[in-house]
């Protein structure tokens, strides 16, 4: 009974001379950015609070937009606004191209052998131009547009299908980014019906995704003061484990399926499965041939980063269109002008929907699906704006709060697609990591590998949504009492789901099946 006391004693006296002999060393004589005084031992984590982008945000209010704090005994550099944002993410880009040690690349994405969290050097470069080759290129995307245009009716034909009752339109979107980037991936749908019902393996893989998102945006203590990893104290490693084991028997299974000759999309395309099976003998990439459990890894990233981050972006979007009546009708005499009555949105209807560009460019901006950048890592000590990065600190990136910072927006807490048009304030900006005051995939070496597919569905899906239905809230509520606030996890959800009444306004035969 005394033993597990004695040891936690022990360890955090440990500690606490570690820190006490860390805080006396000189770490250097020049000067580290601003930023609120530490905790001992724990250091700046309890600022962070529930929803961490805010408190970030607060901070650089007084402190500035480039900050230094300590999360245990690591230091951490913030940078909040798009001057800071560029310094870190072009400038020094290369020195900030790798991750930090986290137990979520541990315990959830085979221990760094993924794309998002693997080091940066030819391992990385190998999975990342598979990628970028065989899914995210215009060929690929190309290839596969029929799939996410008949996901999509789909969803069309289940939303017309609800009558006069209410939808969870989060839910569906989810389910819908799913089928679409399962059949690329494996050539089949995970949800089997399309409406995200009556399927026990569908609606428990979901869970699954939704859980690794929720555990994946926790600053775990252990990562930061490692002396008490061991401990476990918030339960995240334990979560994570038994996680990684549920996700790894599904992947296991769909693997085992494609090498016994399973799943071959249809329309003479080939899922990329068995392409990255056929990669195994023959890696086209420097970093040497291609493992399993490289395979399941990549397929980890794509399932958990490429379908909450799209259904929640539609789901905002939406939801402000709700708000604002006259912005939904906008957008709908757009589209009307340029696809008509009679057809539902294709992809190659999108360059012509300028309007609706910027409703998603907007949305991207209030809404960003990451409002803390993946965490990078400084691999030397350099200079930024005059202050010193030492080596080894890790970089956050508040991108929620750049893109809100009222010295690079007018009203920049209001809704306003037209500050992309071109008379607006922002006409040529664009949300592919060039123009740092709206950064929604990050810039730089470590740029979201899917930003091209995920603009294509966010469009694709928002446009036929506004085109396809007139949308009510349930149970009579006002769009201007919608509530709008935030859920935090890695991906920006709402902290109340979107319920709605949609009713179809386009031809009958539209929504039916064939």
């Amino acid at each position: 009974m005394t033993f597990l006391p004695l040891v936690l004693y022990t360890s955090v006296a440990l500690l606490l001379l570690y820190v006490l002999l860390n805080l006396r060393t000189p770490r250097s004589n020049r000067r580290l950015p601003p930023g609120p005084t530490p905790w001992p031992i724990v250091g700046n984590l309890p600022h962070l609070g529930k929803m961490p982008h805010h408190a970030l945000a607060a901070m650089a209010d007084k402190y500035g937009p480039l900050m230094h704090l300590r999360f245990g005994v690591v230091d951490v550099v913030v940078a909040a606004s798009a001057s800071v944002a560029a310094q870190f993410l072009k400038v020094h880009d290369a020195n900030f191209a790798s991750r930090p040690p986290n137990s979520g690349a541990k315990h959830l994405a085979y221990d760094y052998q993924d794309l998002v969290f693997a080091p940066y050097g030819l391992k990385w470069r190998m999975l990342r131009k598979i990628c970028s080759v065989h899914l995210f290129s215009n060929k690929a995307l190309d290839d596969f547009r029929h799939v996410r245009e008949e996901e999509v009716a789909v969803l069309t034909r289940a939303l017309a299908g609800a009558g006069g009752s209410t939808v969870a339109l989060g839910q569906l979107l989810n389910v819908c980014t799913t089928n679409a980037l399962a059949r690329v991936m494996l050539g089949r749908r995970v949800f089997g019906d399309g409406s995200g019902g009556g399927d026990r393996k569908a609606d428990e893989f979901k869970e699954m995704v939704v859980e690794m998102m929720v555990l994946a945006g926790e600053f775990n203590i252990g990562d930061f003061i490692p002396a008490l990893d061991w401990l476990d104290l918030q339960g995240v490693t334990k979560k994570m484990k038994n996680l990684h084991l549920r996700f790894d028997s599904f992947l296991n299974e769909i693997l085992e399926d494609h090498k016994n000759g399973g799943d071959i999309i249809t329309s003479g395309n080939v899922d990329l499965l068995t392409t990255l099976i056929s990669l195994k003998d023959d890696a086209d990439g420097e970093g040497g041939k291609l493992s399993d459990i490289e395979i399941k890894a990549i397929l980890l990233n794509l399932f958990t980063a490429g379908t909450d981050t799209s259904s929640s972006t539609v789901e905002w979007a939406m939801a402000e269109l709700i708000r604002y009546p006259q912005l939904m009708q906008k957008a709908q005499e757009e589209i009307e002008s340029v696809v008509g009555r009679d057809r539902l949105v294709s992809e190659l209807d999108l360059p012509r929907l300028t309007f609706l560009e910027a409703v998603v460019k907007e949305t991207f901006r209030l809404h960003p699906s990451t409002p803390l950048s993946l965490p990078r890592m400084a691999l030397e000590s350099c200079e930024v704006d005059g202050y010193y990065i030492p080596k080894g600190s890790t970089l956050l990136v508040n991108v929620w709060a750049i893109a809100r910072d009222p010295k690079m927006w007018d009203d920049p807490l209001e809704f306003r697609p037209r500050r992309f048009l071109p008379r607006g304030e922002k006409p040529n900006a664009n949300v592919k990591g060039n123009d740092f005051e709206i950064i929604p995939f990050g810039a730089g070496r470590r740029i979201c590998a899917g930003m091209s597919l995920g603009l294509r569905m966010v469009q694709l899906l928002t446009a036929t949504l506004v085109h396809a239905f007139d949308w009510k809230l349930a149970n009579g509520l006002d769009s201007e009492k919608l509530n709008m606030k935030e859920a935090y996890g890695l991906t920006l959800q709402r902290d109340v789901p979107l319920m709605v009444h949609p009713s179809p306004r386009l031809a009958p035969e539209l929504y039916k099946s064939g």
